[in-house]
């Protein structure tokens, strides 16, 4: 299968359109239908309906392969590169916003860092393709279990800090004053459904089997909005308590059961080297 036919059909998919598909690929229309026509000829299947355009059943079974596949060529295209490169003196960090704990902060050097902030998924495949030099991510684990990541490339991942999860709470709510609350008796309330800012809602249902529907859904990485959110009394969230202590209105009260951890990973394509190689032994020092 052509990679070049397969990102054409990818376009259009996405776009609806063989016109539009065209301008951002910088092709001509005709170009985009015959990239089409060669793709379906090679699978033996029609991938698209004309009017309106869209995947047909095969056609969508196809876009389900599509991201992986081209995914893994990007990668494998970044890490060639990025072995045959010299070392640069400054570097990029791409981070899920609650990986960013005071210990990662502290960590950065004075200058030379480019730090973006992605949602916890897009991370690995920032390093996966040499978007980014490193890449911190984090969720709920067990103590010292290692993070379940999409498998995006061959990629290697190292345990940076693990610290105690809280629920945080509008002051006023009736759990506000415990010592420690279960999970298990918070799995019918109204929850906070923030899967890039908080620590995801499908985290809180496998380590419960269950519950935890969201009430409110944020979409952004700002962590500070969450907690804004959850002591105006829009619904609950789990943070690590780094992240939880201190917010105006809100109380932070820990998690005791199950027994869980926020554990913070670093991500890296094979041996860091300059500026990044530095950050690591740095980060990786901090445990």
């Amino acid at each position: 299968m052509d990679p070049h036919l397969l990102r054409t059909y990818v376009t259009v998919a996405r776009l609806a359109s063989f016109s539009e598909a065209a301008r951002t690929l910088g092709y001509t229309q005709s170009a985009v239908s015959q990239h089409i026509a060669a793709l379906e000829q090679d699978l033996g299947a029609p991938l698209l309906t004309r009017r309106p355009v869209a995947p047909t059943a095969a056609g969508g079974r196809l876009l389900e392969h599509a991201g992986p596949l081209l995914l893994r060529l990007d990668a494998a295209r970044a890490d060639v590169a990025r072995m045959a490169a010299a070392p640069e003196a400054g570097l990029t960090l791409a981070a899920a916003p609650t990986a960013l704990g005071p210990a990662v902060l502290a960590a950065l050097p004075a200058s030379g860092v480019t730090l973006r902030v992605l949602a916890r998924d897009a991370v690995p495949a920032a390093v996966a393709t040499g978007t980014a030099d490193l890449g911190l991510v984090d969720g709920l684990a067990a103590p010292s279990d290692p993070l379940r990541l999409p498998d995006v490339a061959p990629l290697s991942t190292h345990g940076v800090a693990e610290e105690p999860v809280c629920v945080l709470l509008p002051d006023t709510h009736p759990l506000a004053r415990r010592a420690g609350v279960r999970l298990g008796d918070l799995a019918d309330a109204r929850w906070l459904d923030a899967p890039d800012a908080g620590l995801p809602l499908a985290q809180l249902r496998a380590a419960h089997a269950g519950g935890f529907r969201g009430a409110l859904r944020y979409e952004g990485t700002d962590v500070r909005a969450l907690t804004a959110l959850a002591a105006a009394g829009h619904g609950l969230t789990v943070l690590p308590r780094t992240a939880a202590s201190g917010v105006p209105g809100a109380v932070a009260v820990p998690v005791v059961e199950p027994r869980l951890v926020h554990r913070t990973e670093l991500v890296c394509a094979g041996a860091p080297r300059g500026a990044a190689g530095v950050l690591a032994g740095v980060l990786l020092g901090c445990r």
